[in-house]
């Protein structure tokens, strides 16, 4: 397992009966998390929490505030700032854990010594984005949702950044303009929904369609190609699978497939789903 052990502003508090208990910050948050199948204590009665997500009987949830929060405020990575902001869904536009990826992407555009061009998929609120634009590369930010590429793009702003391209779109449909476009990138980032439903009726089921799309990719990349990174989130869903589908992508060798997770306070390590890099 890689662990995302360098962040100082942000903290895994504890974890017990399907939540977790985070410091993001000057605030606590208390957040469902589907591992979490393990009891150890009460989590409401460890520290004062400023918010906590409850779910409904009837699907999804809402935030209960016990303190007056801001609608958003940052917390720090290295030297990067990043918005965090109680969303629906229980999300707070970070992903922690990713760390471990940004530390990764951040060494191999070091040691390129050439403009990287990275084709950011299904980006969300353009953490990787930031960290290569910031490494020196240019970036092509992809993603769906129209209000996480206005935040991605407040991040980018926070950060002093001015070179990633935006744009609101079907990642599938994207690639397959790029395609007849003769573009091409040194490094692909993707981190694909388990489901998922487009503007036009289409549907993403990431077991069905990860390995097509993952494929199709591979006609983007450039003929001096760096990496190509896949995350998940998806239960269930083994380093195993990714370090095959890259396998039989893009060929053998130079791939590291693994499951990642955030160190806890009481001693524990959180499961935070799976990633395969493949290093060229």
């Amino acid at each position: 397992m890689k662990i995302a052990k360098d962040w100082k502003e942000y903290q895994v508090l504890s974890s017990s009966q399907g939540e977790k208990l985070e410091r993001w910050g000057d605030y606590v948050l208390l957040r469902p998390d589907p591992q979490v199948i393990w009891k150890s204590n009460d989590l409401e009665k460890i520290c004062k929490i400023d918010a906590i997500y409850r779910r409904s009987n009837q699907g999804g949830g809402q935030w209960q505030f016990n303190s007056k929060l801001p609608e958003q405020w940052t917390i720090s990575w290295k030297d990067l700032k990043f918005i965090v902001k109680p969303m629906g869904f229980k999300h707070t536009g970070l992903f922690p854990e990713q760390a471990v990826n940004w530390s990764d992407i951040s060494q191999l555009l070091k040691n390129a010594n050439r403009k990287i061009k990275v084709l950011n998929l299904f980006a969300y609120s353009g953490a990787a984005s930031v960290v290569c634009a910031k490494r020196g590369a240019d970036v092509t930010h992809v993603d769906a949702s129209k209000g996480m590429v206005e935040l991605a793009k407040q991040n980018a702003k926070l950060n002093g950044i001015d070179n990633i391209r935006f744009l609101v779109d079907d990642c599938k449909k994207f690639i397959e303009r790029e395609i007849r476009r003769g573009n091409s990138y040194d490094a692909i980032i993707m981190d694909p929904p388990s489901y998922g439903r487009g503007g036009n009726g289409q549907t993403w089921k990431l077991e069905d369609d990860l390995f097509d799309f993952v494929c199709l990719t591979k006609k983007v990349l450039s003929d001096k190609p760096l990496f190509v990174l896949i995350s998940s989130y998806t239960t269930g869903l083994q380093p195993g699978v990714l370090n095959n589908i890259l396998t039989l992508c893009f060929g053998k060798g130079g791939i590291d497939a693994d499951e990642i997770g955030l160190p806890s306070q009481d001693g524990l390590v959180l499961p935070c789903g799976a990633r395969g890099i493949k290093v060229f």
